[in-house]
């Protein structure tokens, strides 16, 4: 007579510990997207598209085992979110860390010629680099100063007399576009100078644009 009542109680057990693990669940995640940046939003990187399907991985396989305790549930997204906002961090404050976890963007464009062995090594065809091209209004490749496929697939075009170019973000040195640009980094440093900074690391972002560099500093 009392087996009905004992299995009863074993699920009202069951849905509250879903329930719980699952509000455990999204307050974590509202705190590691306050905590670590928007990204994961919007991903615009190899790292922010992972982050996500892994969080999903843990809530999805954790929430519906009664064999994991609401204690480990915790403590896995306590690991988790130390990992993440850790990986965010590192990736700040050093460039090669950051190329080895989202990659690097590839310049498809130069100065109104494709380059294939960028196309090659970005995998995009000449199908994809003209449909990408259209969305983005182009139509005539010798209009366009500068293409660069970005990590997250998008293409982001420079057309002739608007050329704005960021060489300096997060207090980072962007080599590659100076020398885009016709420019060396003693330049940049001297012109850094003119305007008053001492060192790149009070810069969140630098723009070469009509022959200047705009700064924008971290106490801005």
């Amino acid at each position: 007579m009392f087996t009905i009542p004992y299995i009863e109680t074993r699920e009202e057990f069951f849905y509250l510990d879903v329930f719980l693990k699952l509000l455990l669940g999204l307050l974590a995640i509202a705190l590691v997207i306050n905590k670590s940046g928007k990204g994961n939003l919007a991903p615009t990187s190899a790292m922010d598209q992972v982050q996500n399907y892994v969080l999903g991985g843990i809530i999805g396989g954790v929430i519906y085992s009664p064999a994991i305790t609401l204690f480990q549930f915790a403590i896995v997204l306590v690991i988790w979110a130390f990992l993440i906002i850790g990986l965010r961090k590192l990736k700040t404050k050093i460039l090669a860390f950051r190329h080895f976890i989202d990659g690097t963007a590839v310049i498809v464009i130069n100065r109104g010629k494709i380059d294939i062995a960028a196309c090659k090594k970005a995998k995009i065809t000449a199908h994809d680099l003209s449909f990408k091209l259209r969305k983005e209004g182009v139509y005539y490749i010798q209009n366009v100063k500068r293409a660069v496929l970005e990590q997250n697939g998008e293409l982001i075009v420079v057309l002739a007399g608007e050329e704005k170019y960021p060489i300096i973000t997060d207090c980072i040195i962007h080599k590659g576009v100076l020398e885009d640009v016709d420019k060396t980094e003693e330049w940049l440093l001297e012109e850094l100078h003119k305007q008053g900074y001492e060192s790149v690391s009070e810069i969140f972002l630098a723009e070469y644009y009509g022959g200047q560099v705009k700064v924008v500093p971290y106490n801005n």
